[in-house]
């Protein structure tokens, strides 16, 4: 796909942790913005929107913080999003138990209290856990912080078509193929869905 207008918020931190290949996944809830507060995949394939809607410092690990600290001020308060990253569903989870999400804790720089908060924020207890191949934009696009932007939401519909031809993965095929191998492995024994 050449061009894109849908795109996937989450926060700015967990962007730029997806963009340096530090993560692979993403734990979504639904928002309370959405059908029944119900996370969904309509789109196998989507822009990442970085945020600061409920992101804080207290939310990620220790050896995260000055990354948030050198990346906060850079988004904090502006009235433009730049979207770096386009990103494809490589295997979707819903899972129903804390202990198993839990057990994620090093595969995202999320710290356990907000996962936990994350896990009962949405109509039925659980998360939802979303494999990404994540590429980087061949260029930067910078787009007007519009107020249908706003509020508790997973998914957006851009006013700007973003072009995305020729974008690059993160990760090596390899490298990626080796931390999908393992979200496999951990979910398959608790009813795994990924998808083709």
């Amino acid at each position: 796909m050449a061009h894109m207008t849908r795109a996937l918020k989450e926060w700015a931190i967990v962007v730029d942790a997806l963009g340096r290949g530090d993560q692979i996944l993403v734990l979504r809830s639904g928002g309370i913005s959405e059908k029944n507060r119900h996370f969904r995949i309509d789109r196998r394939d989507f822009l990442l929107f970085p945020t600061h809607h409920h992101q804080h410092r207290d939310g990620v690990t220790d050896h995260i913080h000055s990354r948030f600290d050198a990346l906060h001020p850079t988004l904090d308060g502006g009235q433009q999003v730049r979207l770096e990253y386009v990103a494809s569903a490589a295997g979707w989870w819903k899972v129903s138990s804390f202990e198993e999400v839990r057990q994620l804790k090093d595969q995202h720089i999320w710290r356990e209290e907000a996962v936990a908060r994350r896990f009962n924020s949405g109509h039925d207890e659980g998360l939802y856990v979303l494999a990404l191949r994540v590429s980087r934009l061949p260029k930067p696009t910078e787009v007007p912080l519009e107020d249908a932007l706003g509020g508790c939401r997973s998914w957006l519909d851009l006013s700007a078509t973003i072009p995305t031809r020729g974008a690059r993965p993160v990760l090596s095929d390899g490298a990626f193929a080796r931390r999908m191998a393992e979200l496999i492995r951990r979910f398959e024994p608790v009813g795994t869905r990924v998808i083709a």
